[in-house]
């Protein structure tokens, strides 16, 4: 994995962390400090196997569903809920636009 995307899939992992939004994993609620526990487990795994090489990869290989139940994972924020995926996506989007 490159150097731009370690940072983007860095700069994500710490926008979950802060987010203050609950993480809902197979029907239970979780805070988003162990959201993000969860996520770098995942990646650290992902990354042994060689199956990250961007943030997209690890949006859609550690960060959208359980890889045990298949159940999408969403994110419980003030503004509502939503698909973790597409929550991560938008904040990607946000990351790459020129400052």
């Amino acid at each position: 994995m490159d150097a731009k995307a370690q940072q983007e899939i860095s700069q994500l992992l710490d926008f979950v962390e802060h987010s203050g939004c609950q993480f809902i994993r197979n029907g239970s609620e979780y805070p988003a400090a162990e959201a993000r526990a969860h996520l770098q487990k995942k990646l650290d795994y992902l990354e042994n196997k060689d199956m990250v090489s961007s943030a997209e990869d690890f949006i859609e290989r550690a960060a959208t569903k359980s890889s045990m139940s298949g159940q999408r994972y969403q994110v419980d924020c003030p503004a509502g809920k939503q698909d973790s995926s597409a929550w991560l996506g938008d904040e990607l989007k946000r990351l790459r636009q020129p400052q």
